[in-house]
C-alpha cells in the first residue's frame, strides 16, 4: 500500500520545497506540479519526495483526521 502525506509548504525555491508536518520539515520536489501555482502556506499531498496533488487546507485536515483513525485503530485491544 502507498501512503501519502499532506504537508504545509514552509518555503519554495524553483522545483523544490520545504515543507512541514508535525513539527517536522522535509525537502520536497515540486517537478510533478510543473503547472500549479504551489506557494508558502499551500499544503501538498506527498509520496517519496514528491508533491503529487496540491491540497486545501481542509482536504488536508480529513486526509490526517483518517490517518489518526487508522493508527488508532491498529493500536486499539483485540475485541
Amino acid at each position: 500500500m502507498c501512503v501519502g502525506m499532506p504537508m504545509r509548504v514552509v518555503q519554495r525555491d524553483g522545483h523544490l520545497a520545504r515543507c512541514e508536518v508535525n513539527g517536522a520539515e522535509h525537502t520536497v520536489s515540486l517537478f510533478l506540479l510543473q503547472n500549479e501555482m504551489v506557494e508558502p502556506g499551500d499544503h501538498v499531498m506527498v509520496h517519496v519526495g514528491y508533491a503529487i496533488q496540491k491540497l486545501s487546507q481542509a482536504e488536508a485536515e480529513k486526509v490526517w483526521d483518517a490517518l489518526r483513525q487508522a493508527l488508532a485503530a491498529l493500536d486499539a485491544p483485540d475485541a
